[in-house]
């Protein structure tokens, strides 16, 4: 049964970004990227402030602010969010608190379901599906469907959904905010939206590919109805226990076992993505599903990206077709180049798509192997705005755009449009320190450099409790300052920095 609740009196952002409350840590601190502050009042009442990115036009994005007592839930499993989320004539308000850990893969019971539990009785096999993908679509379908029924939950008009305290998780679900309005989304770590049953289209690129049918969050249509003003703010996104980096080759392709992250497509509008962690993930946010879908995306798509931390991902952060985006105040960590043979490994971070009209103002980068060329790329697009990117040093501003010109034809341009539904811009030395804690950044201003070493340096020797002690130089957070500390700020610092000694 699903449990109303009125108040909750205290929610904390975990494993995410700061918002308004400013820095992670105070100077001297140790580096503690999985925490955040304490939010002293409910943000399940709390709406988009004005001027807050395109889910910001009026009339405004409330979520299921002025929720009667009856309408406001408090979810522990699967059972109970699916009843919250259910249909309820008119969809008032209605809040949802998240608490503890929900796994989709569960069975009506909450027992844990597994991909051999969803290929019951269906014939599929995954070595017969290499053996024959064609002879075994059928069953491959079936088994697909079968999981689709538990994992994909969707979200109603006027809804906000929280999650409370620290440990907030949506495991294993595909959270389906389709063809409805006015959503929240807001402190949840969303983990894991792991597909069984990847399909093999060998049509789709040169060399073929494993395609995967679930995002954390996509915001789509629903037949005629398109969805407008959601706003995602302070979540957390990561692969869970199927991280990309582990996924098998079949066909000499990559098993693509996840899609997107946060996906805006099929004509949806005035998103806001704000203050949220994407860690580690190769598609991260596609925005506009396809170059044939003018009709639909044409004159939408209108999405505000601010102050997110973008580490470890491939790519589509994001990847534009058809939409006006502000993307402004991130920080991108690219350590991740396809020399590497990390997997995902670094292709772009900006996909300029047909009638894309992309804004990045203020963003920040730190690269390794990794040249600004190659932060955007184009997808039979025209059009994208650079200005103010900063990389690898608080002062060393990069025209990316210029960059990218100068080695590519056609050239890229003005997208013909100018931002003003933001309710500040950061300068883009402030956004690492911001949005994230910089391990070896021991100073405390978002970026590694000399002076990280030297503070470091000072402190050798010295063990937690001691006079001198600094805890954000302990890097590898052993209780002790010492060599090994010093060597990862030393290999973190920009490529051909020379410190004095």
């Amino acid at each position: 049964m699903v449990r109303p609740s009125r108040a909750i009196p205290m929610l904390v952002v975990l494993a995410c970004a700061t918002g308004a409350a400013g820095r992670v840590r105070a100077a001297g601190d140790a580096c503690t990227p999985a925490s955040g502050p304490i939010f002293t009042t409910d943000i399940g009442l709390e709406t988009l402030h004005v001027n807050d990115g395109w889910a910001s036009s009026p009339p405004g994005t409330t979520g299921g602010f002025g929720a009667q007592p009856g309408n406001v839930f408090t979810v522990t499993n699967r059972a109970q969010l699916v009843a919250a989320l259910a249909n309820i004539t008119g969809n008032p308000p209605r809040i949802i608190y998240v608490q503890g850990t929900i796994d989709g893969n569960v069975d009506a019971a909450n027992n844990p379901l597994t991909c051999l539990d969803y290929a019951a009785g269906t014939g599929y096999t995954l070595d017969g599906y290499l053996a024959n993908p064609t002879g075994m679509e059928a069953a491959r379908a079936a088994s697909a469907l079968a999981q689709r029924a538990r994992m994909r939950l969707d979200v109603r008009s006027n809804t906000t959904i929280v999650g409370v305290g620290t440990t907030a998780r949506l495991k294993g679900i595909n959270l389906r905010i389709a063809g409805v309005s006015n959503v929240i989304v807001r402190n949840l770590t969303f983990e894991d939206a792991y597909d069984c049953f990847p399909a093999w289209d060998p049509t789709d690129g040169a060399l073929g590919n494993w395609n995967s049918a679930y995002d954390n969050i996509s915001i789509t249509n629903s037949g005629a109805n398109l969805s407008s003003r959601i706003w995602i703010d302070h979540n957390a996104f990561g692969d869970g226990e199927h991280p990309d980096r582990i996924q098998p080759l079949y066909f000499g392709r990559p098993f693509q076992w996840h899609d997107g992250e946060c996906d805006i497509t099929n004509g949806s509008d005035l998103v806001t993505v704000s203050w949220n962690r994407f860690t580690d993930h190769d598609k991260t946010m596609l925005i506009g599903g396809s170059d044939g879908a003018g009709a639909t995306d044409r004159n939408r798509l209108r999405v505000t990206i601010h102050h997110n931390y973008f580490a470890g991902a491939g790519q589509r952060t994001p990847r534009d077709r058809f939409g006006q985006l502000h993307v402004y105040n991130n920080y991108y960590e690219v350590l991740n180049p396809a020399s590497s043979g990390v997997i995902p490994s670094y292709q772009y971070s900006w996909g300029v798509g047909v009638e894309s009209a992309i804004w990045a103002q203020n963003n920040a980068f730190r690269l390794r192997g990794v040249t600004p060329n190659q932060i955007i790329r184009r997808f039979n697009g025209t059009k994208i705005g650079v200005s103010g990117t900063v990389i690898d040093a608080p002062d060393n501003a990069v025209d990316v755009l210029a960059a990218y010109n100068a080695v590519n034809t056609p050239l890229l341009a003005d997208p013909g449009w100018t931002p003003t539904l933001f309710t500040s811009m950061d300068p883009a030395a402030s956004v690492p320190a911001l949005v994230t804690c910089v391990q070896g950044d021991v100073t405390g201003n978002g970026w590694i450099q000399c002076d990280d070493l030297s503070s470091a340096a000072g402190a050798v020797g010295t063990h937690t409790g001691e006079p001198g002690f600094r805890a954000a130089g302990d890097v590898n957070g052993d209780g002790v300052v010492d060599v090994r500390d010093l060597a990862f700020v030393s290999q973190n610092l920009p490529v051909a920095t020379t410190c004095a000694q």
